[in-house]
C-alpha cells in the first residue's frame, strides 16, 4: 500500500495510535518486505519514538528492537507505534489514555493486550501490525476484531523480543497481526528465509478443545462450524480435554511483571490505573515459593500437553468466550455461570503462551468470534501452512 507522507491526519476515533511521527521509519527499498506498512505497539524501542506502554508510569529503558529494525531492513515501512491495555497486563484495551475501542463497533472492547494493533490492522491503516502474546495478547484482539493473529513458538530465533519492553519473560512472544493469512506469512517467510507452502488436511489428526460451560452458544456454534469445516477438508477430529492453568500463569506472570516495573512500584504514586497497581503489587508480595511452585505446576501442564500431541497433529480451540463485550465489563455470563471477564478470556488462551507453543488465530464465519490453531513447539511452518490452506491464496 502507498504510504502518506505524514499519516497524522487520519482520524483515531478509535484511540488506537500512541505515537505517529510526522514521517513514517521507511525501510530498504529493495528488500522483500519493500511496499509494505506495519504498526509498532508500543513496547518495542524505536529510536527518536517514545515508549511509553500506555501508562502514566515510568517504564525502564529497553534499546532497540531487534525485530523491528530487522523488518526496516527487510523492506518494511514503521507507520507508528499503537497503545494497548496498560504496560500489557489486561485485555480489553484499557489504558491511562483512555482505553482502545473496537474499530466498528463503538462502546466494545478490541480485545487486549496488543489493542491498537488490531485496530489499525482492522482498519487497513497498516498491512501488518507487531504485537505481544503473555496470555492471549495476540489471539484475543484478533478475534474480537476480525483479524488474523500468529503467537510463534516461544523464543523463535525470527521473533525475537530483544528491546522490548517485557511483561513476563516466561511468557512473552513477539508476533504479528494482519487482515489474511497471507500477509503473515511472508512476513514470516522473509523473517526466515524459509518458503511456507499451503498444507493439506487430508488425515490430519485434530484435538478439539471446546469446554462444556466456558464459551457462549454463539461462540461454540462457530467453532463447531470451523471443526466441520476441517472434516470436510479431510481432517479427523476428537474431543480432548486441558485443564484451567491460571494457578501456574498468574503467579509467574506478576512475579515477573513486579519485578520489571520495580522502580516505578518504588514511588508513593507510581502513575499506573488501580486495577495495574493492585495487580503488580500483588506479584510482588508472592513469595519465592509460590512462585517456584506455580513454575512446578506449569511442567506438569508441559507434560500433559505434551502427551495430547502424542494422539493428535493439532489443537482447535476458541480464542474468546464470547463476542466482543461493552467496555467496562469486569464480568459475563456464560453457560457454566457468571465468571470474571479477564479469567473466562484467558483460561482459553494461557494454555499456549504459558507453553511456548505456536498458535494460529482466525476468524470464523460469525463476526469477531476467532478460533486458534495450535501445534507442537518448533512447527511454526507447518501451522502457517495449514491455515495458507484454507484461504484463498492458499
Amino acid at each position: 500500500m502507498t504510504v502518506p507522507p505524514d499519516p497524522s491526519p487520519s482520524p483515531d476515533s478509535q484511540r488506537a495510535w500512541a505515537y505517529r511521527p510526522a514521517s513514517p521509519l521507511r525501510g530498504a527499498p529493495d528488500g522483500p518486505l519493500a511496499g509494505l506498512t506495519f504498526s509498532v505497539k508500543d513496547l518495542f524501542g524505536v529510536p527518536g519514538w517514545p515508549l511509553r506502554a500506555s501508562t502514566r508510569a515510568p517504564v525502564p529503558e529497553v534499546g532497540e528492537s531487534v525485530l523491528v529494525r530487522r523488518l526496516l531492513d527487510l523492506g518494511a515501512t514503521a507507520v507508528g507505534k499503537t497503545h494497548l491495555h496498560e504496560v500489557a497486563l489486561g485485555i480489553t484495551g484499557m489504558n491511562g489514555d483512555g482505553g482502545t475501542e473496537h474499530p466498528f463497533l463503538p462502546g466494545r472492547a478490541p480485545g487486549g493486550s496488543s489493542s491498537g494493533a488490531a485496530v489499525t490492522v482492522a482498519l487497513s491503516q497498516v498491512d501488518c501490525a507487531l504485537g505481544t502474546d503473555t496470555g492471549g495478547s495476540i489471539r484475543v484482539p484478533a478475534a474480537w476484531c476480525g483479524v488474523v493473529g500468529y503467537k510463534p513458538t516461544k523464543g523463535h530465533p525470527a521473533w525475537s523480543t530483544g528491546g522490548m519492553l517485557p511483561l513476563s519473560p516466561t511468557c512473552d512472544h513477539a508476533g504479528p497481526l494482519a487482515r489474511d493469512v497471507g500477509t503473515v506469512v511472508r512476513v514470516h517467510e522473509a523473517l526466515t528465509g524459509e518458503a511456507v507452502p499451503g498444507q493439506d488436511w487430508a488425515g490430519v489428526r485434530v484435538g478439539l478443545w471446546l469446554p462444556e460451560g466456558w464459551v457462549t452458544n454463539e461462540v461454540r456454534a462457530a467453532v463447531e462450524g470451523f471443526a466441520a469445516g476441517l472434516e470436510a477438508r479431510g481432517a479427523t477430529l476428537s474431543a480432548v480435554t486441558l485443564p484451567e492453568m491460571l494457578d501456574a500463569y498468574t503467579p509467574i506472570v506478576l512475579s515477573e511483571a513486579a519485578e520489571v516495573h520495580r522502580e516505578a512500584l518504588r514511588l508513593p504514586e507510581p502513575g499506573f490505573l488501580p486495577f495495574t497497581l493492585a495487580s503488580l503489587r500483588q506479584g510482588g508480595a508472592l513469595s519465592a515459593e509460590e512462585v517456584a511452585a506455580a513454575h512446578a505446576r506449569r511442567e506438569v501442564y508441559r507434560a500433559e500437553v505434551d502427551a495430547l500431541f502424542e494422539t493428535c497433529d493439532v489443537l482447535l480451540a476458541p480464542a474468546v468466550p464470547t463476542p466482543p463485550p461493552p467496555l467496562g465489563t469486569d464480568e459475563i455470563d456464560l453457560p457454566g455461570g457468571r465468571v470474571p471477564l479477564r479469567r473466562a478470556v484467558l483460561r482459553l488462551t494461557v494454555p499456549f503462551s504459558l507453553l511456548g507453543l505456536p498458535s494460529v488465530a482466525l476468524p470464523t464465519e460469525t463476526p469477531w468470534v476467532g478460533v486458534q490453531l495450535v501445534g507442537p513447539r518448533g512447527e511454526d511452518g507447518r501451522m502457517l501452512g495449514l491455515a495458507r490452506s484454507l484461504t484463498a491464496e492458499g
